[in-house]
């Protein structure tokens, strides 16, 4: 990918940024996945290669960091036990619910075994609220809705690549399962990330209000972010959780600092400045990658798959929001149903995928890759076009 294709790919990310100037019509990042699905025709842009390392090392991690700055503290203060449930109890029952389903009902035809199944299921069930976060906050009278869909995204980003990497390890014959020791590893990541974050979070916070120069200050900040990822990574824990966590110490510090204005405006600028930069060339990228990996006599697998990710999802979000108290108190039926229509299949979920294209092999390698890129443009698409009109026919002039 060089330099020319970096400016054009900004210069398409402005045009259509500008065009969606109320963020409420379409959502752009799946407008660039388009572009870049039609792009992927044009022989010029032929070199423009996607990989799992330049997903994870260089926009994930500025992703992941602006969420959790920018999320407000009382939210997540008031629905963490919630993310921390539907990242990781909710996110493995639905992992599961969705590879018995796509064995018992895809396999039939497709003849894929039940732990190719679980791996599709493991790539598929990150969410990436990119898409709709905005419409679900101008579309809607519940701010909750979509503090809770972006929570819960923010976490399971990082839980969900632990169960991907335990079960493409037995994919590809690397491991044995054992129940233990996968528990065992999902803490120990999983924890490892968020102590690395809170820590590296605090450290270079102070370091950042100790500085005088505002353009310092966003240097530290950039280390923070993309440090802290690297850091757990290089530790073999979830550089994810790590960034994530790192994002909401500095968000705190700030808050409880007497000049917490000056800070949060310039840091606010800088970051709100880059993150439709990253969007434009992440977007339009994953559309000429992506679509380089569908064969398009799955299609109808394809949208099998898809209708059941939804029908997983809907199945165990009803029975976490209705077990919960405090959920089945705050949310209603349509509320868990705009939930399940948010949980959207994005970036992490291309990235797990060519992480499994470049590093796993073993039986049914490219149907899995076809069937599962598939269902995933499809949820991008169909999910993020028809989250608006959702909305305004459930919530238009409701006050609840």
């Amino acid at each position: 990918m060089s330099a020319y294709h970096i400016i054009f790919f900004i210069l398409i990310g402005f045009i259509v940024f500008a065009i969606d100037r109320k963020k409420e019509y379409f959502p752009v990042p799946v407008i660039l996945l388009l572009v870049g699905i039609i792009l992927s025709f044009i022989p010029y842009f032929s070199d423009v290669k996607l990989t799992e390392k330049m997903i994870f090392h260089w926009f994930l991690p500025a992703l992941l960091f602006i969420s959790a700055y920018q999320f407000p503290l009382r939210d997540l203060k008031k629905y963490y036990r919630t993310f921390i449930i539907l990242s990781t109890v909710g996110m493995l029952l639905t992992a599961f619910a969705l590879s018995v389903m796509i064995y018992g009902l895809v396999g039939i035809g497709l003849s894929i075994s039940f732990l190719s199944a679980l791996l599709i299921s493991s790539i598929l069930t990150p969410t990436d609220p990119v898409s709709v976060v905005n419409i679900l906050k101008t579309s809607t009278n519940k701010d909750q809705l979509a503090d809770v869909v972006e929570g819960e995204s923010m976490l399971n980003d990082g839980t969900s690549i632990v169960l991907f990497t335990v079960v493409a390890g037995i994919f590809s014959q690397q491991k044995s399962f054992s129940v233990l020791s996968f528990l065992g590893e999902f803490l120990l990541v999983s924890l490892g990330g968020v102590a690395i974050g809170a820590i590296f979070g605090f450290i270079l916070s102070k370091i950042i209000f100790w500085l005088n120069h505002r353009e310092y200050q966003v240097m530290v900040s950039i280390v923070l972010a993309y440090g802290s990822f690297l850091l757990a990574e290089h530790f073999g824990v979830s550089g994810v959780l790590a960034t994530v966590v790192a994002g909401f110490m500095l968000s705190y510090e700030i808050k409880n600092y007497s000049e917490q204005d000056q800070y949060r405006d310039y840091l606010d600028g800088f970051w709100q400045n880059i993150n439709p930069v990253i969007i434009s060339i992440l977007f339009i990228v994953m559309g000429i990658e992506a679509f380089n990996l569908i064969k398009i006599e799955h299609f109808g697998w394809m949208v099998a798959i898809f209708v059941l990710s939804l029908i997983a999802r809907e199945l165990v979000l009803l029975i976490i929001f209705k077990v919960v108290p405090n959920l089945k108190k705050n949310f209603k039926s349509k509320d868990v149903h705009l939930i399940t229509w948010s949980g959207i299949k994005g970036t992490v979920s291309v990235a797990l995928l060519l992480m499994f294209k470049d590093k796993y092999s073993g039986s049914d390698h490219e149907l899995i890759l076809s069937l599962t890129i598939g269902a995933i443009i499809l949820s991008m698409i169909i999910q993020s076009l028809s989250i608006y009109p959702l909305t305004q026919k459930e919530y238009k002039g409701s006050n609840e």
